[in-house]
């Protein structure tokens, strides 16, 4: 599979080589633990990581051509939906469609274990990834109040997000 909306950047671009999305394995946590440390305040641990794989999460990892990890995403499946826990760019590597990359991936996965829902959570005041989630189809179903933590020892409301998936759709090429 190809990155959606790839730019041409010279440091970022996919000139001839696909993209790889790979199982996320622990070997690859050192990798993952830099893209996650520069890319949040609030960044998870290595120990969430290490759990999410122990729990046999569905997790994966971006590669590109030159095997440069491009970004990851976590997700736990249960009862006929599935929760994305993390899903992350590296900075360096943004504005080229890796995330909707990535999401598009875990809808695939959705639908192959007939998880009919994917929810997610996103901090009110990140406009750049509500945008995407937006354009994915994604819609803003309620708030967690005071659900991440802020600097300042503050705390952000969550937009709490919902996507239907549907198998019916995907079978025939529309989704």
């Amino acid at each position: 599979m190809r990155a959606l909306g790839a730019a041409a950047h010279p440091a970022w671009a996919e000139p001839s080589g696909a993209l790889q999305l790979l199982p996320l394995t622990t070997a690859q946590l050192d990798a993952v633990m830099a893209i996650e440390s520069v890319a949040y305040n609030f960044p998870w641990t290595r120990g969430n990581f290490i759990d999410s794989l122990a729990a046999g999460y569905p997790a994966k990892v971006l590669w590109d051509e030159r095997r440069r990890l491009l970004g990851y995403y976590v997700a736990m499946a249960a009862a006929n939906e599935m929760h994305l826990l993390n899903i992350t760019v590296a900075p360096a590597a943004q504005s080229r469609g890796h995330a909707r990359h990535m999401l598009a991936d875990l809808m695939a996965s959705c639908r192959q274990r007939q998880a009919g829902t994917l929810w997610l959570e996103v901090r009110l005041g990140n406009a750049r990834a509500r945008a995407i989630y937006a354009r994915m189809g994604f819609a803003e179903v309620g708030l967690r109040r005071g659900y991440y933590p802020a600097p300042g020892g503050g705390r952000e409301d969550a937009a709490v997000l919902s996507l239907t998936i549907d198998p019916e759709r995907a079978r025939n090429g529309l989704d």
